[in-house]
Parts: structure tokens; C-alpha cells; sequence
């Protein structure tokens, strides 16, 4: 199992080769947020999830990820919940 650091770089990584174009902070945490901190839109985070597919040679259940959030009244989605997500599922 990969640790939270080596998945947090991870998902740095493919976050600045999905969207080049785009200016991020050099550094991120576990508590930067998608919207409000990295700036993406929901359609992003579609396409961001069919990178992370494809980075960790799996499908990964996005969607019932993103429900849960929804669920509990989440605005923005964390780096950590992101980082939890993928330790659960992409190993």
C-alpha cells in the first residue's frame, strides 16, 4: 500500500499533466481544496478521474465517491479526502 505522501505527490503529478495550462501552487497539503484552492470545475474532476484511472491501471469508483460527498453536505473536495480515497481503492 502506498503512503499518503507517495499518493499526494501522485495525485500532484497527474493534476499538472491533466490541466498544463493551468497555474497551481507549487506545494499542496491534504487540506488544499479542488474548487476553492486549485480552482477546477466539476467537469474537471470527471476527467481527472479518468487520468487517475489510467495512473493506477484500475477503475476506481469515482462516482460513489463523489455521492458520499455530496451526501454529507461537502462544497469542496479536500486533497485528503481524495488521498483517503485512493488508499482505500487504489492500493
Amino acid at each position: 500500500m502506498r503512503t499518503t505522501d507517495e499518493l499526494l505527490e501522485a495525485l500532484g503529478n497527474v493534476v499538472r499533466q491533466t490541466f498544463p495550462d493551468r497555474d497551481f501552487p507549487d506545494s499542496v497539503d491534504l487540506d488544499t481544496r479542488a474548487f476553492g484552492d486549485l480552482g477546477l470545475a466539476s467537469i474537471d474532476l470527471v476527467v481527472l478521474a479518468e487520468r487517475l484511472d489510467a495512473h493506477f491501471g484500475r477503475r476506481l469508483p469515482f462516482g460513489v465517491f463523489l455521492k458520499g460527498l455530496r451526501d454529507r453536505g461537502a462544497e469542496d473536495l479536500s486533497l485528503g479526502d481524495l488521498v483517503a480515497f485512493l488508499q482505500q481503492h487504489a492500493g
